[in-house]
């Protein structure tokens, strides 16, 4: 397991500090730490590690410099992070693409739980399940209830093949017993437009982008797909609560660092990750965009990217999604 390794580590670095007499981690960091964000810049990733990153360099005393590096899903971003050296100097800022992607893309050229340490868990952003106005149902239970009556009859869009509201939506819909057909975008803003439009019925979208479209009247909410309601909408029912427990859709993002990175560094980071997540100013930059501040322990990241990996592999054998 990951925490595992994690503790061997630690007694390896307390054994190294009693025979040297100093911490060898005490000048870290030393030099500029290299953040990879594996998503073009101006997503929702990108702009959720920018403030994080300028608060978490204060703490540290060493700039972060933000590295956008796109490409196969994510894949090409950590691919780099995993090659690099392990000491803290070199970062990754993904999402749930890490756990998606082991079972969707074969030999990505890592092991994204052998071949990195998670840090910490930084912001999340839940999932709200959206129709279009003139969608044939105006509740959560109507909609399974027509779906369930009308096989592939219904659409929902999303921003590509084995994305995360793709897979997320199929396990909602296998947990249902529901068929509604899958229509695949190359990016959310097109499958956003086409749902207002009309083109498709549903989507899982954030409050952050669809706001304004609901408030306009031109789209409305079913569920939302955190574990408790959000102070956001404390009206809006969860999927949980409707029949699905422990049923979640959430855009993670968090830090992790090559694997061998001394468990002391990992510590000092994720110590700077929660200090920066929970200060006002980075706060409010969050909650601008729907996200809610975590600030995780590096084992109870490990232990949400370990679930997720079986669960997303599991689910994207029992849709039969292939990648593009």
């Amino acid at each position: 397991m990951v925490t595992s390794r994690i503790t061997r580590r630690g007694l390896m670095g307390a054994a190294g500090v009693a025979i040297a007499g100093r911490p060898a981690f005490a000048a870290y960091p030393d030099r500029p730490i290299r953040l990879i964000v594996p998503f073009p810049p101006g997503g929702t990733v990108d702009v959720t590690a920018r403030p994080v990153a300028a608060a978490m360099a204060e703490l540290l005393g060493q700039p972060i410099i933000v590295d956008n590096l796109p490409g196969v899903g994510g894949n090409l971003g950590a691919q780099r992070v995993a090659r690099s050296a392990p000491d803290g100097h070199t970062l990754l800022f993904t999402a749930p693409n890490h756990t998606i992607n082991p079972g969707l893309i074969p030999n990505p050229g890592f092991d994204a739980e052998r071949d990195f340490v998670p840090i910490s868990l930084c912001a999340q952003i839940p999932e709200i399940l959206v129709c279009h106005r003139d969608a044939p149902f105006r509740s959560f239970a109507e909609f399974v209830a027509y779906a369930r009556a009308h096989p592939r009859v219904l659409t929902y869009s999303s921003a590509g093949i084995g994305s995360h509201p793709h897979v997320t939506m199929e396990l909602l819909l296998h947990r249902l017993g529901l068929e509604v057909l899958h229509v695949p975008y190359r990016g959310a803003a097109p499958a956003f437009t086409d749902l207002v439009a009309g083109r498709v019925q549903l989507k899982l979208d954030s409050f952050a982008t669809s706001r304004a479209q609901i408030d306009a009247g031109a789209i409305r909410v079913l569920a939302i797909a955190s574990a408790a309601r959000s102070p956001v909408a404390p009206d809006l029912p969860t999927i949980a609560e409707m029949g699905l427990p422990g049923f979640e859709g959430i855009l993670w993002m968090g830090f992790l660092a090559p694997a061998g990175t001394p468990v002391e560094v990992i510590t000092r980071i994720a110590t700077s990750v929660q200090d920066a997540v929970k200060s006002p100013a980075v706060a409010e930059r969050l909650a601008q965009q729907g996200a809610e501040p975590v600030g995780s322990t590096p084992a109870a990241f490990a232990a949400q990217i370990a679930r997720e990996i079986p669960q997303w592999r599991e689910v994207i054998r029992a849709a039969n999604i292939r990648p593009e």
